[in-house]
């Protein structure tokens, strides 16, 4: 529940009536002065941290080596531990050797050889020769001249059939290279396609395999307090997996989502020469450089709560102490409150603090509870009244002022609402006398005085 604290009323005026000595008084009346008025909302709250990483082992083997002690304070790169895995160092050797471009191999020739004519063509000629000698061994002239005329015509044909087989074979050549020729191009074009998407899975695989590795050699992503082993809780989260999880080719089972806080439990023992499995918490780092305060609103309250409020904080841990802070920012997410109803996180940077007695308080840690006073309106000079002046009806604030004796019903607006007193903004004038005590059992017309 949330709860409203503010400041008393300045120079209050009561003027007891409408009793006797021996009676106490049914009901008070004041006079309306000005007077400064401050609303506060109240609400619990935790301290954290500007940032908690924690770092994991990215592939199985053991812990080869550790740089860190608990409680240690790092710089941002330095190197915290190395895990040894022989697995992840094979796996990158052989992603690399798969992602080596094969051998692109000799597109295929096809072709008909021309037909190997010439001791056809000897014999041919040889038969033709003799034919002509036996020709002109005729005596008679025109059976001669038949028989070398034949003969001629006879050796023309053939030279012509054998031109025709020739340029039969050059056809049937030019036609299966033009065939050959597209295959290869259908053929180059698939094995282009192919070894393009195989080249780029290759490359994936090695980046991933190279990530694997480097993430053996585990360093600090800023500077902070080193924690062994998974944390405790308490404090803000921002692991490292999702500062390598921007790198490409990186898997969710080399760089397993890390928890928001809050976990039980001491953690899991890291110690050189123990077994890991990947994602297994090596080392936490936690920056206190700048404390950070969450705290849980009410949903009737997180509506007048803006970015620069002033707050003021008590710790538990710190009894009499009283810490500075300032909201940087409002959530719009619900959740369930610890008391059944919805609230709202409100951030809030931390500022220093000190004792009642003006000496300086120590320095939080994160996960310490807190209680958080949030000055969320503020009136220097307002119209004010006693808070128990006011009375609700339905969704109206009423006030029963002193009008000539009797009671008058007066609805007025509220400004800021202190625990004691509240500003009325409109409604009411200085000077003028209200009901503060009794004033749910006034009627109007009552006499007053």
């Amino acid at each position: 529940m949330t709860v409203r604290r503010g400041l008393p009323p300045l120079l209050v005026l009561l003027a007891v009536t409408g009793c006797t000595a021996d009676e106490p008084p049914a009901y008070q009346l004041a006079e309306v002065k000005r007077a400064p008025v401050t609303e506060v909302v109240e609400a619990p709250a935790t301290i954290g941290a500007r940032a908690t990483a924690t770092l994991r082992a990215s592939a199985q083997g053991t812990v080869g080596k550790l740089y860190v002690r608990d409680g240690e304070k790092v710089a941002k790169g330095q190197i915290l531990a190395r895990i040894r895995s022989p697995q992840a160092v094979s796996q990158l050797s052989q992603a690399r050797g798969a992602a080596r471009p094969p051998a692109t191999p000799a597109a295929p020739r096809l072709s008909v050889a021309a037909f190997d004519t010439s001791a056809f063509d000897r014999k041919v000629l040889g038969h033709f020769a003799r034919a002509r000698s036996e020709a002109r061994k005729v005596e008679d002239k025109a059976a001669r001249r038949q028989l070398l005329s034949a003969i001629s015509l006879a050796e023309t044909q053939h030279r012509a059939q054998k031109q025709a087989l020739s340029q039969i074979t050059a056809s049937l050549n030019r036609t299966i290279s033009g065939f050959t020729s597209q295959l290869t191009s259908g053929l180059t074009s698939s094995m282009s396609s192919l070894q393009a998407a195989s080249r780029t899975q290759a490359k994936a695989a090695v980046k991933a395999a190279e990530s694997t590795v480097k993430g053996l050699t585990i360093k600090a992503p800023f500077g902070g307090v080193v924690t062994l082993g998974r944390p405790s809780g308490g404090g803000g989260s921002s692991g490292l997996s999702g500062l390598l999880g921007q790198i490409p080719g990186a898997s969710a089972a080399q760089l397993p989502a890390v928890p928001s806080g809050g976990s039980s439990g001491g953690g899991s023992p890291v110690a050189t020469g123990v077994p890991v499995s990947a994602g297994d918490p090596i080392v936490t780092v936690t920056d206190v450089s700048r404390l950070t305060l969450s705290a849980d609103v009410d949903e009737t309250d997180v509506l007048l709560v803006k970015p620069e409020t002033r707050a003021e904080v008590e710790l538990d841990a710190v009894p009499g102490a009283t810490y500075t802070a300032r909201v940087t920012g409002v959530g719009v997410q619900p959740m369930q409150a610890s008391t059944g109803g919805v609230s709202y996180p409100v951030q809030l940077a931390l500022g220093s603090g000190v004792y009642d007695d003006g000496s300086k308080a120590p320095t939080p840690k994160p996960g310490m509870s807190a209680v958080t006073r949030l000055t969320v309106r503020e009136a220097q000079d307002a119209v004010a009244v006693p808070a128990s002046a006011v009375v609700s009806s339905g969704r109206e604030s009423v006030v029963w002022v002193s009008a000539d004796g009797t009671a008058q019903r007066r609805v007025v607006k509220l400004g800021a609402q202190g625990e004691a007193v509240v500003e009325v903004v409109s409604g009411l004038t200085v000077g003028e006398r209200v009901v503060v005590k009794g004033a749910d059992a006034v009627r109007q017309g009552q006499r007053l005085s």
